[in-house]
């Protein structure tokens, strides 16, 4: 069956998609699976990320957690934190939501290939790099080095643990993983993420590093990747935090002249380093 993107008759307007799978992710946290009307593939790449509109509530900003690998639907990881994200969260399969999307730049993947990626994750920011994350494995041999530094408050905060394990079995994948704050069961690495890039070693000329995680993190990651010897041109990281429109119309993710929906989500650290509060 041959089938088409969404439609881009006009960016104010939601497509229609049928909630097929809800999985509960983490103690806040659930995986949804849905399936756009019509047979359309929603046409995304790693890195950007669409609006999902549910009717009566409202909509809001939400980066796709698959790979646009995966075809017939797309997965979208959402934490429960207010009025949209709990209406989702009480959908039952079978629900209609809208979709407009997707939208912003990406991760830059065809610039990816041949290298070295060292992927660091704080918290929920393994759910855009998860899309990433299974691009590159279901096209492995044309990428070079897969590490991820995936980092979390608790092990009971930890999202896709089922994958991290996974991945972590693979001869082809070099996963480290730590907490903040242990319990009795954790047997792994305490302390944040930095912590593990101890235990890295790179060819700096040849290795990115992508990074999504919160604001906080952000400096003191980019700080161990330069002790590496990884340039800022190579450093990448997601601003998504702040987005909500879209189009670039609310203004509410703008940093200083920077739309960061529409000229990101994701940049350079050499693009923003000069841009204040940028991170």
């Amino acid at each position: 069956m041959i089938t088409q993107a969404i439609p881009q008759t006009s960016i104010y307007l939601p497509y229609p998609a049928e909630l097929i799978r809800v999985e509960p992710i983490a103690e806040r946290e659930k995986l949804f699976e849905f399936k756009l009307h019509e047979g359309k593939e929603l046409g995304h790449k790693p890195g950007q990320f669409v609006e999902i509109s549910i009717f009566g509530i409202g909509e809001m900003p939400v980066s796709v957690s698959s790979s646009p690998t995966k075809k017939g639907s797309f997965e979208l990881a959402v934490r429960n934190v207010g009025s949209v994200s709990n209406a989702l969260h009480n959908l039952d399969t079978g629900a209609t939501v809208g979709i407009r999307g997707p939208f912003g730049n990406g991760f830059p993947v065809e610039g990816l290939k041949d290298k070295d990626i060292l992927m660091v994750a704080g918290g929920i920011g393994l759910f855009p790099l998860r899309s990433l994350i299974n691009y590159i494995l279901d096209k492995r041999s044309e990428f070079g080095r897969l590490i991820i530094l995936s980092g979390c408050r608790t092990p009971r905060e930890r999202v896709f643990a089922n994958e991290l394990d996974k991945w972590q079995k693979r001869q082809d994948v070099e996963l480290l993983q730590t907490v903040d704050r242990s319990d009795e069961e954790w047997i792994g690495n305490v302390g944040m993420v930095t912590t593990l890039f101890y235990k890295v070693d790179v060819v700096p000329k040849k290795t990115f590093a992508i990074v999504v995680g919160p604001p906080v993190m952000y400096k003191f990651v980019v700080a161990e990747c330069q002790k590496k010897g990884i340039s800022d041109e190579q450093i990448i990281m997601s601003l998504e935090r702040r987005m909500k429109c879209g189009i670039g119309k609310c203004g509410h993710c703008q940093i200083n002249g920077v739309y960061v929906c529409q000229e990101g989500p994701v940049f350079t650290y050499a693009q923003i380093r000069k841009l204040k509060e940028s991170t």
